[in-house]
């Protein structure tokens, strides 16, 4: 019989690592072509992959929770027919179950029945995949603060971590004390307060988080820690606009066989704020900035199960607003379809997210970090104001709505933050009603 090695997939130009999360096949089943093996999760993504070939699953080289390199044989199929040689074919990138912004994978590997508790009150910010590494290593708080991180923003990475378990091991490196406080302060020093209790009184149900939940809850507290948020509000009448997408949509829809939203416009508006205001479109590395040349707009999108992913538009400066508008809804689609690639879903640079599609004329959203600044777009509605005429002032009905900004006021003042702001509805209100697409 020959057998046929199932290969980690490549999932993306800058991912290198996979963990396992679930085997869907036990050694001994029967396993059709391109039928669904194992799930697993990237920092970017989670996915399923399909086996390469028809037969029997006889070996699993890997277990739950371990991390995988990209290439690395996790399974052994064999094949109906023809002399026992091992082939090595590796699966193609299965189509991805999107997950939120840039947030580190989990491990959903059990922890031991002892385990050190890592929790920190720094800003430092510890990927799932490192706190379950600490915790079944034994690793302290202090001693995870002080592993010089590799990754992005001096972030301990896997193998900063592993590195680190190794030397302790091996006696190259000396536990680090907690912080000792003196004598004379520890009687005076207050007792920690008790976590708040959970009332379980009356009819409830008890659901555990999933873990696309999980990255998100862990990548907002981090936001929130890593930046002093601050948010900005303008009203925009954008009478204009709307009348102008009233009139093009149905020969844009008949013509190009897909709808055009608002979403496409509000986007070339942010694109040229930030031509005219570059220092929104920076991160902050320690005591540096780091201006962006490249201006890749994330557009927040609701899936299907209620949780968020941000898709990218890379290079939208290049763009026109026709190009806008295939883009945007390509990326829209195959988010809600589950299809997005890893490398879609970052290196952003500035968000857009559309609290009006819910029906909410306005929010203050969290940044998405390592971006400096998110703008929220309100629902377009109908409301009576004042205008200027020639004749005077008089009130009308105009189509109006509300923009929020919220910033990192680390290096993003109000002086800053306000006029970009601005800067974008005065680019809505001024939107041209003659102009083709």
């Amino acid at each position: 019989m020959a057998t046929v090695e199932l290969k980690m997939p490549k999932m993306g130009e800058s991912v290198h690592e996979a963990t396992i999360i679930r085997w869907l096949k036990n050694e001994g089943d029967a396993i059709q072509a391109d039928e669904s093996v194992l799930e697993i999760a990237t920092d970017k993504v989670d996915s399923e992959v399909p086996s390469t070939a028809a037969g029997t699953l006889v070996k699993r080289l890997f277990n739950e929770g371990d991390v995988v390199q990209v290439g690395t044989a996790i399974a052994i199929i064999e094949t109906g027919g023809g002399s026992a040689e091992v082939k090595t074919t590796q699966a193609s990138a299965p189509a991805p179950v999107a997950t939120p912004v840039a947030t580190p994978a989990a491990v959903n590997a059990p922890a031991p029945a002892e385990s050190t508790s890592i929790s920190s009150n720094s800003n430092r910010f510890y990927s799932p995949l490192v706190k379950n590494i600490a915790q079944t290593e034994g690793i302290s708080q202090p001693e995870l603060d002080n592993i010089q991180g590799t990754g992005a923003e001096g972030r301990v990475t896997k193998k900063d971590i592993l590195a680190f378990v190794d030397a302790k091991k091996s006696g190259k490196v000396s536990p680090v004390p907690a912080v000792q406080t003196h004598p004379s302060m520890q009687a005076s020093a207050p007792a920690p307060s008790p976590s708040p209790a959970t009332s379980m009184s009356g009819d409830v149900e008890i659901v555990e988080m999933d873990r696309m939940r999980k990255l998100i809850a862990d990548h907002m507290v981090m936001s929130k820690q890593t930046s002093p948020h601050v948010t900005s509000y303008v009203e925009a009448d954008v009478t204009n606009l709307v009348m102008w997408r009233d009139k093009v949509k149905k020969p844009f829809e008949k013509r190009e066989g897909e709808k055009i939203t608002f979403t496409p416009v509000f986007i070339e508006a942010v694109v040229k704020a930030i031509k005219d205001y570059p220092l929104i479109n920076i991160s902050v590395d320690g005591t540096k900035i780091i201006i962006k040349k490249n201006i890749n707009i994330g557009m927040a999108a609701a899936l299907p199960s209620g949780n968020l992913i941000v898709p990218v538009i890379k290079n939208a400066d290049r763009l026109n607003l026709l190009g806008l508008t295939k883009s945007v809804n390509d990326l829209a689609n195959r988010a809600r379809g589950n299809k997005l690639q890893p490398d879609e879903i970052q290196g952003g640079t500035f968000t857009v997210t559309n609290v009006g599609s819910f029906g909410n004329v306005m929010g203050t959203p969290i940044i998405n970090q390592p971006q400096v600044a998110i703008l929220a777009v309100g629902a377009i509605r109908k409301k009576p104001a004042v205008i200027e005429t020639p004749q005077g002032d008089a009130i009308a009905i105009r189509h109006m709505m509300f923009l929020s900004l919220s910033y990192d006021h680390r290096v993003v003042d109000g002086s800053l933050g306000g006029s970009f702001l601005r800067r974008i509805a005065d680019y809505l209100e001024q939107f041209d009603g003659t102009r083709d697409i």
